[in-house]
């Protein structure tokens, strides 16, 4: 058996594999994340590992668990947006598998499946929260806009994005958000379902992505990545408009004025951890360095390096 087609085997069983586990882990908004709760306002959203919360001395332990209600909302919020493009792209990408390789475009189809429930729990979790939260929080990015702006880059490029999205999504929740005892309940369980299916979602991403690299030319590669650097610049500009809308949120409803000093800490402070929680937490994790540095040049590599040092500050 040639190379390839011993890479064509093994890629067809993995997934199988995902197909398998998709419809096992397979849950119901309703039935099975929300079960007629509401949030308990007593308790955190986002643990401390993601809020970064410890940092800010000047708040006390009450602000500290508005600050994750905060935090948290917004982490909804962003990955109700990013679903967007995700399940778009997926569906493009199951294009070339629509008369070839049937257990792969199955597999794809139920991830883009998945993905819009995802962007319908997102949404319900965006109503829920402002039931028990006070008026004047805004998320005001169009899913749409974001999604065009994104797909407007090479496939290469976006799917590199996904994956680093689906990577980090599964290290918060296991070194962040399971181990946490002190945070709602609800809120656990939204990211302990999403996560479920994101497994295998951040496998399918791999698997595309290298798909994808295996048919570019070194020059088409190259400019992959200048796009793939433009969209994490553009995150960056998503979290660089979003961080002080939400740390003026906080201060008006906070229950005390806070002083000049104190509130341009918390900004700061909050694109910190919205870069932490977006950015450098998936560009550090092993297995995302391990899958892009199998595809570029040590030059490229530099390249991603240079961009990515005043976010890893």
């Amino acid at each position: 058996m040639d190379n390839v087609q011993q890479q064509f085997d093994t890629d067809t069983r993995r997934y199988a594999k995902c197909i398998e586990v998709s419809k096992r882990v397979r849950w119901d908004i309703d039935r099975d994340v929300i079960r007629g709760r509401r949030f308990d306002y007593t308790r955190k959203f986002l643990p401390d590992g993601l809020t970064l919360a410890p940092k800010l001395d000047f708040l006390n332990a009450n602000e500290k668990r508005l600050l994750s209600q905060v935090q948290g909302r917004t982490y909804a919020n962003m990955f109700g947006l990013v679903e967007r493009f995700i399940g778009a792209k997926i569906l493009e990408v199951s294009r070339d598998h629509w008369l070839g390789d049937q257990v792969a475009l199955e597999a794809l189809v139920r991830f883009t499946d998945e993905e819009l429930k995802h962007q319908e729990l997102f949404r319900r979790i965006e109503r829920l929260v402002a039931e028990g939260m006070p008026p004047g929080y805004r998320f005001d990015f169009d899913p749409n806009v974001v999604a065009l702006a994104v797909l407007g880059k090479s496939t290469w490029a976006v799917l590199a994005l996904t994956c680093h999205i689906e990577l980090f999504t599964l290290e918060h929740y296991h070194q962040s958000i399971e181990p946490d005892d002190n945070m709602s309940d609800l809120y656990k369980d939204v990211f302990l379902f999403h996560c479920k299916e994101e497994t295998q979602h951040a496998i399918l991403d791999e698997l595309e992505w290298k798909r994808e690299n295996a048919q570019l030319t070194n020059a088409e590669r190259d400019r992959a990545v200048t796009d793939l650097i433009e969209l994490v610049g553009a995150v960056d500009g998503i979290l660089q408009a979003q961080a002080p809308v939400d740390a003026d949120y906080f201060a008006a409803v906070c229950g005390r004025k806070l002083s000049a000093k104190e509130q341009e800490r918390l900004r700061a402070h909050m694109l910190e951890a919205y870069r932490w929680q977006y950015i450098v937490s998936g560009v550090k994790d092993a297995r995302f360095g391990e899958i892009l540095n199998g595809m570029i040049t040590p030059e490229q590599a530099g390249r991603v390096g240079e961009a990515l040092k005043p976010l890893m500050q």
